[in-house]
């Protein structure tokens, strides 16, 4: 079930599930979302299960009345087993069922995730990304767009695109750029006006990651 909270960082709105008598990610705590959820666990609920605890995955967690879990790597919850993947939070996990990967944040139907510096961690991301790669998988639903029935490409995708931005920065800091609008320019230079502020703070990740492994120009190193 998809929640009416579009924007251009939910793209068509958040993705709930529903997985025999559990709910994962009922999303935000809109009330026509909320009964479209209820609508669906035709055999009572269980339990709800979180990806993460960002609002607009997690606010209608209470609304159900049953134990919510926000579960840590190697948990067991329900049918689900967890797999801890931060990067776009610190709590971020992918749910597996079976060769099923509930991806929450870490890998979207469609586009790129958000990676915030503090709360969010570029090198724990791409960790998680290659973790997920390790896996057999036969699709991902993800927390927004549609589900990816290729996994390994998908994942392949996303670890080349980070890599790519990695190399753009790296180039236009070589040629002496330093101003936060020089280097969006050069390194995402096809994001439009109003996520320029989103990949502003992807920007800020990236020089966070470079400062740790001592790559940046020395007077951007401390």
């Amino acid at each position: 079930m998809r929640a009416p909270n579009p924007s251009a960082l939910t793209l068509d709105g958040t993705n709930s599930y529903v997985v025999g008598r559990w709910v994962v990610d009922p999303g935000p705590a809109i009330p026509s979302h909320v009964e479209a959820v209820r609508r669906a666990l035709d055999d009572g609920i269980e339990g709800v299960v979180l990806t993460h605890s960002h609002a607009d995955h997690a606010e209608a967690a209470g609304e159900f009345g049953v134990p919510v879990v926000l579960p840590r790597d190697g948990d067991s919850v329900g049918p689900f087993s967890a797999i801890a993947t931060p990067g776009h939070s610190s709590d971020s996990v992918c749910l597996l069922f079976g060769r099923v990967c509930f991806t929450g944040d870490t890998v979207l139907g469609e586009g790129s995730v958000f990676i915030a510096p503090g709360e969010g961690s570029l090198s724990a991301y791409l960790d998680s990304l290659r973790r997920l790669r390790s896996l057999d998988l036969s699709v991902l639903c993800p927390g927004h767009g549609p589900e990816v029935w290729d996994p390994a490409a998908k994942l392949d995708e996303y670890i080349a695109h980070r890599l790519d931005r990695e190399r753009r920065l790296l180039d236009a800091l070589a040629s002496g750029l330093r101003t936060e609008e020089e280097l969006l320019s050069a390194a995402w230079p096809e994001v439009p006006a109003p996520l320029r502020p989103a990949a502003a703070l992807t920007l800020e990740a990236h020089l966070e990651k470079l400062r740790s492994e001592g790559r940046l120009p020395p007077e951007l190193q401390h």
